[in-house]
């Protein structure tokens, strides 16, 4: 490879081992010489000789501030110096959001995660892989099951303690941790332990950590599929029975990277389940009592969601500002005037309305806009076994009329 490969791009982003500068090949060293500005965190821009005096600037908090001072050198020849794949949880992945990929050459080293596998022998396509690099430890949740292997990327030597503490809460004491530090350096450390006795006081800043996740005798594991038990959920009647929640979350259609509205959300069922079944699923969840309100946040750190979006507020009034949904639930709050007129109005061409009914109220408002629109109406039913003095007898839940379109 040459650098005739890359006509007229301006930006490179060089991915670094542990090794540093001296790990680079040909072209990205070539790169690196010829830039006229140099990018990176401290710790990569050390590295470079006290007698480099070519501009440099070090990443700012917000980093927005950092890629405007990048696009605004757009012409120049500018260098980023990045931690292993810039593609892999790094910079490459946003600054490719506002620069063209024929603006930029991509050199990658090896992904912490790769060299991860490499060590301990696992296959990089049977892993989960997860970054609590900035975000919210309560992640890991939806992660954890028997026999999962994961791969995280640690934020500082205290994640080690923190991944620790939630698999034993969350049933999976006797799970194996590795903490690999400084990978590919000199440094390079190995440190194993189990979930129940972690207590490494010494880990390095620079680390990441493998679990093979076991369970405890009396751990139920939770699944992907929509219907999780009702009883994991925290709330105050405004709930969607498990059967009711699986039928709905079928008919919703999840596909990867879409945006739900859960309008009506009661403590977040919907919404929650919505983004557990694939990781790039996004939900907004709109609810106007603000008991509920803490109710959704709780649930959906403790099912592994905590990026669920949370906007607080009577729809539909509140649902202007929102960005457009690629589907849109309405849960309660039928017979609400211009709701399903607003909900239906702001839905793009393809997008999908999901409307349940508990009430004769909102039933009849659903058959008159299903005479006017389509869609599907169907009446579920679900009774369940309970106990009738020494026998059993069946108790129904109430049934809901479900309207099914798409735009």
């Amino acid at each position: 490879m040459t650098l005739n490969n890359f006509p007229q791009k301006w930006l490179s982003i060089i991915g670094i081992g542990e090794d540093g500068l001296a790990g680079l090949n040909n072209v990205a060293r070539s790169l690196l010489d010829s830039a006229e500005v140099i990018v990176g965190g401290d710790r990569h821009l050390a590295m470079l000789p006290d007698t480099d005096h070519r501009e440099k600037l070090v990443w700012t908090s917000p980093i927005k501030h950092s890629i405007a001072e990048i696009i605004q050198r757009r012409g120049q020849s500018v260098c980023v110096l990045a931690s292993g794949d810039p593609m892999c949880y790094g910079i490459g992945v946003t600054l490719i959001r506002y620069i063209p990929i024929d603006e930029m050459s991509i050199i990658p080293a090896p992904s912490t995660f790769s060299l991860m596998c490499a060590r301990l022998g696992w296959s990089l396509t049977e892993v989960e892989l997860l970054s609590l690099c900035g975000r919210d430890p309560t992640l890991l949740h939806a992660f954890v099951y028997p026999h999962a292997r994961l791969l995280i990327l640690s934020a500082d030597k205290q994640t080690p303690a923190t991944v620790a503490e939630i698999l034993v809460t969350q049933g999976y004491s006797q799970s194996e941790i590795t903490v690999l530090e400084h990978l590919g350096g000199e440094k390079e450390r190995i440190i194993p332990g189990v979930a129940a006795t972690w207590d490494a006081k010494d880990v390095a800043d620079l680390n990441a950590i493998a679990c093979y996740c076991i369970p405890d005798s009396h751990t139920i594991p939770l699944s992907r599929v929509p219907g999780l038990p009702d009883l994991v959920y925290h709330h105050d009647g405004q709930l969607t029975k498990k059967e009711i929640r699986a039928i709905t979350l079928a008919v919703l259609a999840p596909l990867p990277g879409q945006l739900l509205w859960d309008v009506g959300a009661g403590c977040g069922s919907i919404g929650i389940e919505w983004m557990r079944s694939e990781r790039s699923c996004r939900a907004v969840a709109i609810e106007q009592n603000r008991t509920r309100i803490q109710y959704i946040a709780d649930n959906a750190a403790a099912l592994g969601v905590p990026n669920l979006q949370i906007v607080a507020g009577k729809a539909p009034t509140i649902l202007k500002d929102l960005p457009q949904p690629d589907t849109i639930f309405i849960g309660g709050g039928l017979t609400t005037p211009n709701l399903l007129e607003t909900c239906w109005n702001i839905l793009p061409a393809k997008g999908r309305l999901v409307a349940n009914a508990v009430t004769v109220e909102s039933e009849q408002k659903l058959l008159q806009w299903q005479g006017e629109l389509g869609g599907e109406l169907t009446r579920i039913a679900i009774s369940r076994a309970e106990p009738v003095g020494k026998f059993f007898g069946w108790k129904a839940i109430a049934p809901v009329t479900q309207w099914v379109v798409v735009k």
